[in-house]
């Protein structure tokens, strides 16, 4: 009989660990963007996400994410919830665990509390596409939505851009009040919420549309998006109209495998009816990045770019957190076998 005495541990980041870590803007947008390039130029590997609905009657979901980064060394899941009246019960609603693997043995390296990784690499990848896909002078942000993605999308946006005016709106007036105090606060400057949607992305340079709907409902009207705009819709139930296809120049995606997956999406309606296709992509994101296809090339051109969350921001940031960690001194050291 032969006995295994390779001892293996793996590394803890819970919650608090990871807010210790202080990341920085620069820091999430670098990390971030290290993983789209190694996308755009190939050396990655990812699967569609995979959704699990434990019962029809409880308002939400889960999703399971999948990828592999070879210029990092490491594979890894994430398992996120999506359960959008958790605000009823003081909690986010998004909860999430990231477990980060080795891709030569499988032998798990890390789990990590992943809940804000879902924000901040959701914000660093609408900012990281607005960068490329979006005016270089915008000077206004319409954002609908105000969950925990939509604080670091305004953040890291106006990291970028220095925006003139910011306006936000979500459904419930306590939330999209409290979202604007914190953005001012937090970001020295006016933010406008606003009491609808139309007041809030009627020609704005950039749209961002992160609303929490419980089935689809076209709720943004393509008539207010300007010429020249960007607008980068990513709700879990659909909030446009079929029409906003129409009107683009240019359509990027974060990974047109995740274009499919699973019956939710802000697109999901134009890619099964054919007007978002292989065809009429322009790019991925990452291949932007890598500079392998152009992004931005007129001021004139109306944008559109749809992310559905990558496994692969998930493992980028979750490396370069667990690095800074160990760097800092942060976290459990847990045996596994």
């Amino acid at each position: 009989m032969t006995t295994d005495t390779r001892r293996i541990d793996l590394h803890y980041l819970n919650h608090s660990d990871v807010q210790a870590l202080a990341l920085t803007d620069d820091e999430i947008l670098r990390a971030v963007e290290e993983g789209l390039r190694a996308q755009g130029l190939g050396q990655t590997a990812i699967e569609p996400r995979m959704h699990l609905v434990p019962e029809k009657d409880y308002p939400g979901h889960f999703n399971v994410l999948r990828g592999y980064i070879r210029p990092l060394q490491l594979a890894g899941v994430k398992v996120v919830g999506d359960f959008y009246r958790n605000y009823e019960q003081g909690l986010p609603s998004e909860l999430a665990l990231l477990n980060l693997f080795d891709p030569r043995t499988g032998a798990p390296v890390a789990i990590i509390d992943a809940s804000d990784i879902t924000d901040m690499r959701t914000g660093a990848i609408t900012a990281i596409g607005a960068l490329h896909l979006a005016r270089k002078d915008s000077r206004v942000l319409g954002h609908v939505g105000a969950r925990g993605t939509s604080y670091w999308n305004v953040r890291l946006l106006d990291s970028i851009f220095h925006f003139d005016e910011i306006r936000v709106h979500s459904r419930r007036p306590e939330s999209r009040d409290a979202f604007a105090a914190r953005l001012q606060r937090d970001l020295g400057k006016k933010v406008i919420a606003t009491p609808d949607w139309e007041s809030c992305v009627r020609d704005a340079d950039i749209v961002v549309e992160a609303s929490r709907l419980d089935k689809p409902t076209p709720l943004l009207k393509t008539e207010w998006i300007k010429k020249g705009a960007l607008v980068i819709p990513y709700g879990t139930n659909s909030a446009v109209e079929l029409s906003l296809t129409d009107i683009m120049d240019k359509m990027v995606m974060d990974d047109w495998g995740q274009a499919k997956a699973g019956p939710f999406g802000a697109l999901r309606a134009h890619v099964d009816s054919g007007r978002l296709n292989e065809g009429n992509l322009h790019a991925e994101l990452g291949q932007i990045v890598a500079g392998v296809k152009p992004g931005r090339e007129s001021d004139h051109e109306t944008n559109l770019f749809w992310h559905r969350g990558l496994s692969l921001s998930d493992i980028a940031l979750g490396a370069f957190m667990l690095q800074k960690a160990h760097r800092m001194g942060l976290g459990q050291t847990l045996r596994f076998r």
